[in-house]
């Protein structure tokens, strides 16, 4: 198992061809697995390896939590699919290396950061203690448009659907004519308004930017 040189191009495609079918290197949340691999990248993949990207911004939005996260790291040839060996230079005496630290000193995250988190982390705790009551959800209408007309709009409408999260589920989409040879993308999906805002959307899906100029909300309902 492994996914190749994490640190080259062609080990990002093996990762991101990994992460197509699935939102984490293992199970169903962020893991000490996510953060092993994080770490093993020297740079963020690029735009059109969108499913590597999704996942990199994501585990990377746990810079002040990596330490919490469940599991236990292990060598990188445990992770990734099989048949793929894992060829990822790191560690020894690699001063540069050393140098780089993609989410942070341990040392920032002080006592009343830890503090914040624990009552965070109990709040969420009593709150799915409770019995589940009716969950809001709205329907949305999303217009993604491109840089021009030259933009790979199947490319762009994978990218945005390679976006998941807990509470929120793509619809039907199609491409609208919006002048010059030009169409957007126009997307619908629901969501439950407790885990998923509008924002949220908007911050995942602008950061395709090599084809995404811009989006905006077309229509709003509450269901």
């Amino acid at each position: 198992m492994g996914f190749g040189d994490l640190k080259s191009a062609s080990g990002i495609k093996v990762l991101n061809d990994f992460l197509s079918e699935r939102s984490y290197i293992e199970g169903y949340v962020p893991s000490q697995a996510d953060v092993a691999v994080f770490e093993s990248i020297s740079a963020p993949p690029t735009a059109d390896l969108c499913h590597a990207l999704r996942w990199y911004n994501h585990i990377k939005s746990y810079n002040n939590q990596k330490s919490s996260l469940p599991g236990v790291k292990k060598p990188l040839g445990q992770y990734g699919p099989a048949g793929v060996a894992d060829t990822t230079s790191g560690g020894g005496d690699d001063d540069d290396d050393d140098d780089i630290d993609l989410f942070g000193s341990d040392d920032e995250e002080d006592a009343e950061t830890t503090r914040l988190k624990e009552e965070r982390l109990a709040e969420y705790a009593a709150r799915k203690s409770k019995k589940p009551t009716l969950i809001a959800k709205s329907s949305i209408l999303l217009d993604v448009k491109p840089w021009d007309d030259e933009t790979d709009m199947s490319k762009l409408e994978e990218c945005v659907r390679s976006i998941q999260m807990d509470g929120l589920i793509w619809g039907q989409s199609k491409l609208v004519p919006v002048g010059y040879g030009i169409k957007k993308l126009q997307i619908g999906c629901v969501v439950e308004d407790d885990k998923v805002g509008t924002d949220l959307l908007e911050e995942h899906i602008l950061a395709f930017g090599d084809f995404v100029q811009s989006m905006d909300v077309a229509a709003f309902n509450k269901i």
